[in-house]
């Protein structure tokens, strides 16, 4: 059985995903709305992922 980290992303998947603007580390969060998300804090910015598919893109990020 493989596991998931709260975004429902693979754990072994979700270690390797690195912020597109600064290459650090992404950590798991939850928007206003409720949706997950993954959030930059070197970058201060919040990629959304959507139906379990984290979309890494700088200009789809929100500010944190």
């Amino acid at each position: 059985m493989s596991e998931t980290a709260p975004a429902g992303i693979e754990f072994w998947l979700r270690r390797a995903l690195r912020c597109p603007v600064t290459g650090g580390e992404l950590v798991d969060g939850i928007g206003p709305d409720g949706a997950q998300r993954l959030e930059s804090p070197s970058a201060g910015l919040a990629y959304p992922v959507r139906e379990g598919v984290p979309v890494l893109l700088a200009h789809e990020a929100t500010r944190l």
